[in-house]
């Protein structure tokens, strides 16, 4: 509507900013009260933003602003999903040796939607129209209400202590700032979301000024980083148990940038889109490793408040990243763009490389942590 590389950004940012602002609030309330019914709360609440903005589409009487208005709560029923979504796995498993797949898997199958999502909705946009994109959005909540309806979970046993909401604030930024190992590999996710992540704001700029194409050409770049997504998947979930992450976390992280780097300037389409495939593994890996680092040494009654944290490193820092990047490919052009982030992704990876070689310390504060775990889902 805009023909703006700016107004994409602005896009994204209506979407995520909310979930930064309001995702510390919706980690309390993921440990305070029932995840499950959270869950079924904010998926109903999708559905209908989902409804109101297919109604929109089809009755051709959407504008900018109203297209932004629905961005905006869609980002703050996020705030509250995330951090009731994702710790939720933890009272799905009963094995606890299954706990890290689960973990990995919940994560990849997050960032595997992420990322096929766009690629189909490019197609079907094409042949379809934007009006059918918005509706199989909103019949999409259906199954996952419906999923949810049939699950059985061990019976919810409310907290006995009460706190202030300020309290369990300052509680949670004292448990990361005393938990290196979370609070590291955050602030590490922090800057790649903030740097790096957002290069999927260009690449509609991509398909329709470097490679000259549409609607359909934007999925097909979409598809071929979500086939790198899928790679990374079958990578991580081939991982014997007690690979080094981190490593990987910093081995992954300098291919991201050197596939980015070559994605960035490559105007034969065919070649480019073998560098997107790396740019797609590259995304997969770093969002599932650092989630499933995060999670594996957080302690149980912080769960909701870590997951809260990781959503706004996520979330804060796409949208502030996306006006980032988009003024800047107004600037210098979004080829340009891509090859500064390729660049910066190396030197995170490169400034962050002292803390993931050291893996003996933290495997002994892992094991120990599991063994504490162990002992908390003895006693409830």
């Amino acid at each position: 509507m805009t023909h703006s590389a700016f107004m994409l950004g602005v896009t994204v940012f209506a979407t995520q900013f909310p979930s930064f602002l309001f995702s510390l609030f919706g980690g309390i309330v993921s440990d305070r009260y029932n995840r499950y019914k959270v869950l079924l709360i904010t998926q109903i609440a999708s559905m209908i933003q989902g409804a109101l903005l297919t109604i929109l589409i089809f009755t051709d009487h959407y504008t900018v602003w109203e297209i932004l208005a629905l961005s905006i709560i869609l980002g703050t029923i996020n705030a509250f999903d995330v951090p009731a979504r994702q710790p939720l796995v933890h009272e799905m498993v009963n094995d606890k040796a299954d706990l890290p797949n689960a973990l990995a898997l919940n994560s990849t199958m997050n960032n595997l939607a992420r990322l096929l999502g766009p690629a189909l909705s490019g197609i079907v946009l094409e042949k379809f129209g934007a009006g059918t994109c918005f509706l199989l959005n909103t019949v999409s909540f259906a199954a996952v209400i419906i999923s949810l309806l049939l699950m059985r979970l061990p019976k919810y046993i409310p907290s006995t202590v009460k706190k202030r909401v300020a309290s369990e604030l300052v509680e949670g930024f004292v448990y990361l700032k005393n938990t290196p190992a979370i609070g590291v590999i955050m602030l590490m996710l922090a800057f790649v979301s903030l740097l790096v992540l957002p290069y999927n704001t260009l690449l509609p700029v991509f398909a329709k000024t470097v490679f000259n194409g549409g609607a359909a050409t934007f999925g097909l770049i979409n598809s071929f980083i979500g086939l790198g997504a899928v790679s990374g998947a079958i990578f991580l979930a081939s991982l014997k148990p007690g690979s080094d992450l981190k490593f990987i976390l910093l081995a992954n992280t300098i291919i991201f940038g050197i596939g980015m780097m070559l994605f960035s300037h490559i105007s034969y389409f065919p070649l480019a889109m073998v560098f997107a495939v790396v740019c797609g593994f590259g995304t997969m890996s770093q969002s599932t490793i650092c989630n499933t680092i995060i999670q594996m040494n957080s302690d149980v009654k912080m769960r909701g408040r870590v997951m809260s944290f990781i959503a706004m490193s996520i979330f804060g820092m796409l949208p502030l990243g996306s006006l980032l990047i988009g003024f800047v490919s107004q600037k210098i052009g979004a080829p340009n763009a891509m090859l500064c982030q390729g660049i910066i992704a190396i030197v995170i990876a490169l400034a962050f490389s002292n803390f993931l070689r050291k893996d003996k310390l933290s495997k002994k504060e892992t094991e120990r942590v599991e063994e504490l775990e162990d002992v908390v889902i003895e006693r409830v």
